[in-house]
């Protein structure tokens, strides 16, 4: 897809484009860090594709966007009665994305109690739906996005450094555009 392609040819992106080609083929989880707008989300979708598990779904959540309930409800999944008016089990895109990508973006917007979850997740493959006393597993590539300094988050007790560690297998900082002003026109063309 057109609209889905990392445009450039100045150095940062032969650069981002050779971290890319190194991460993918392997299952270490990538956190992508850089400012809104530089191209977190076609990063995430580039190792994905390029990886052994391109076959399988790729999933972009905004855990910025999500009330944190909800967040757990959309990962985890949840038993019936969860929720008021919940009538049925529900899986969430963990489970749903078993042997694919889970692209989690705005990592840094999360709240401590998730990033307990998600560092359990992580550590096993293990989680319980919300409600639930019976743990599943799930095979997913976990790729994560933040515009956040987490490690200023850390220093300010917002963010676990024990989760950054297991995020950040792969660590890819997106350049601003302003410090790839060569590939304006290249971009210009393309859009």
């Amino acid at each position: 897809d057109r609209q889905l392609t990392m445009v450039g040819e100045s150095h940062v992106m032969r650069q981002l484009r050779e971290q890319v080609a190194m991460a993918a083929p392997t299952n270490g989880r990538v956190l992508i860090l850089g400012e809104n707008g530089t191209g977190k989300e076609l990063v995430a979708r580039a190792v994905h594709r390029d990886s052994t598990r391109s076959e399988r779904p790729f999933v972009a959540i905004n855990c910025g966007a999500i009330a944190e309930g909800v967040l757990e409800s959309e990962l985890f999944g949840h038993e019936r009665g969860a929720f008021t008016g919940t009538v049925s089990r529900r899986d969430g895109l963990f489970f749903k994305t078993d042997n694919g990508t889970v692209f989690l973006d705005e990592i840094g917007e999360t709240k401590p109690d998730m990033q307990v979850k998600l560092l359990r997740f992580l550590e096993d493959g293990t989680f319980y739906p919300v409600e639930s006393s019976t743990p599943r597993r799930a095979n997913v590539r976990v790729v994560a996005a933040t515009n956040r300094d987490l490690m200023e988050a850390i220093a300010d007790k917002k963010f676990r450094e024990d989760l950054y560690f297991r995020l950040s297998v792969v660590k890819v900082v997106l350049p601003p555009l302003l410090s790839r002003k060569g590939d304006i026109q290249p971009l210009l063309q393309h859009f």
